[in-house]
């Protein structure tokens, strides 16, 4: 009986220690997703050019643009190609003062 608690014991701690071993500092995965997007109201030309479709032209039309409501905008007042938009409406946020 002892050795068949002791097994368990040790079964039990084997499956936590992943548990211990995570970084406790490490900032969520949202956090890293809202520092990691590109807000288009305040963008600078080069990191707009650093999305996929975007070039010079784009990139000056995004900023002449400004400010939006909405990252749709870029859409709707037909800045982007939908195609284009699909590429980056996940690396993107439009935001306001």
């Amino acid at each position: 009986m002892k050795k068949w608690i002791a097994a368990a014991a040790v079964a039990l701690f084997a499956l936590s220690a992943p548990t211990f071993a995570q970084d406790k500092k490490a900032p969520p995965a949202a956090e890293k997703r809202a520092e990691a997007l590109i807000d288009i109201n305040s963008a600078s030309r080069d990191e707009l050019m650093k999305l996929k479709g975007i070039g010079d032209a784009r990139a000056d039309a995004i900023i002449k643009g400004r400010p939006y409501k909405g990252k749709n905008e870029l859409l709707d007042k037909k800045i982007v190609p939908s195609n284009v938009y699909d590429d980056i409406k996940d690396k993107v946020i439009a935001r306001q003062k």
